[in-house]
């Protein structure tokens, strides 16, 4: 075994027992294991994992634990926003990322190993409540999500990825992730109602499940939403 002292700073603390969360403590694991093994051992993820310092120097989580080594743990910092992929937990959540634009992966029935390939073949970040997912291999980039109402949630997620700064505000169709593409009024008679027709002139189509879209009372409380999430 090697005994080594660790220390963790900021929100990855909260995966530690209480004790474990303020202050160094030691630690003991199979020897010529990485800090990767070690820290996920501890319960962290790897993909919740920031800067690593082992006695004071930089270290990747390739580094072999050697018995006596200092090793600090910092959080992920602001990350710029990518593809995501949502776990079957998070419907809410995944339906707000698509209102912003974001290319969301999501469906009641996915399950872990097509999640995992979808981080690998299209390094989506994963979204998801089950940390022992994201300590997955083919997994690079995740966030555990904490909260358990999707508005809080999407604040959560925003507090860790940029994602005021590539937002596109509804351009994505809700129910499918396709991209909407403008429509005439004129070829609507029959697929809306008459009184929307009469009282909206801007409307959106989907080609994957042929709804349509308008800015309606709805839209206005979407807005409200993204807006507190995004504070702004």
């Amino acid at each position: 075994m090697a005994t080594a002292r660790f220390q963790f700073f900021g929100d990855i603390g909260q995966f530690l027992p209480p004790p474990k969360r303020s202050a160094p403590f030691e630690f003991s694991c199979a020897r010529a294991a990485s800090l990767k093994n070690a820290i996920e051992a501890l319960g962290v993820p790897h993909t919740e994992v920031g800067p690593v310092a082992v006695n004071g120097e930089p270290a990747t989580l390739q580094r072999t634990v050697r018995d006596g080594d200092f090793i600090e743990v910092h959080p992920k910092e602001k990350e710029a926003p990518h593809l995501f992929v949502a776990d079957a937990h998070l419907g809410g959540l995944a339906r707000f990322l698509r209102m912003l634009g974001y290319d969301t992966v999501f469906h009641d029935r996915l399950q872990d190993s097509e999640i995992r390939r979808l981080a690998e073949e299209e390094r989506r970040i994963v979204l998801t409540r089950d940390r022992e997912l994201l300590k997955c291999r083919e997994i690079a980039r995740g966030c555990y999500v904490r909260a358990l109402k999707p508005e809080a949630q999407l604040r959560e997620v925003a507090g860790r990825y940029d994602l005021a700064s590539a937002a596109r505000p509804f351009t994505l169709c809700l129910n499918c992730n396709v991209a909407l593409r403008p429509i005439d009024r004129a070829s609507l008679p029959g697929q809306v109602p008459e009184k929307i027709l009469q009282l909206h002139d801007s409307f959106m189509h989907c080609g994957g499940c042929g709804r349509v879209y308008w800015p309606g009372s709805h839209f206005d409380r979407m807005r409200a939403a993204l807006g507190r999430a995004l504070d702004r």
